[in-house]
């Protein structure tokens, strides 16, 4: 089983403080301590998944083309510091415009990566900056870490890595 680093985007991986919908690639900067912390997690062997709403797709306020285009454009920019997004995942409804099993807080696009994966949910955890984000990762077992929108993860590193430490350790 692996273990994994599940995190939302905007707000956590990315700022967000100019809007809240991120449209394009201009609009992306990273949260300071992003790129080192998915150094960390990367070099105690975490798989990194990022799982997003982006309800302005179905608002029709950008395209899943321009979602995706951001979503390479945040590979290329991690690619060079030793970072690999193992997978991005991401709900382009809107409850405005009917339901759907994939927006956080549903957990279906967490079940979707813990099963392709084989993922040990006890092992990983989510990192978000809503209670959507908390609830959807504690419907299939993940810890989980509520930030502040654009807060410095940085933080949160030393005690995810102890505790997951901890626990290999233990079993060995």
């Amino acid at each position: 089983m692996n273990k994994a680093i599940f995190l939302d985007r905007d707000g956590v991986i990315n700022d967000n403080s100019g809007g809240y919908y991120i449209m394009n690639v201009d609009d992306f900067i990273l949260n300071k301590g992003v790129i080192e912390s998915l150094q960390t997690f990367t070099n105690h062997g975490f798989l990194l998944i990022i799982i997003s709403n982006q309800g302005g797709i179905a608002k029709g306020l950008y395209s899943k083309t321009d979602c995706e285009m951001i979503h390479e454009h945040l590979k290329k920019i991690l690619l060079p510091q030793g970072i690999s997004i193992t997978e991005i995942y991401y709900c382009p409804h809107h409850p405005d415009y009917g339901n759907c099993l994939c927006r956080k807080p549903g957990s279906l696009l967490f079940e979707k990566a813990i099963a392709r994966f084989q993922i040990d949910p006890g092992e990983s955890w989510m990192i978000g900056d809503s209670e959507g984000d908390v609830m959807a990762a504690e419907k299939v077992g993940l810890r989980t870490i509520r930030i502040e929108s654009n807060e410095d993860i940085r933080k949160y590193v030393d005690r995810i890595i102890g505790i997951s430490s901890n626990r290999d350790s233990q079993e060995n």
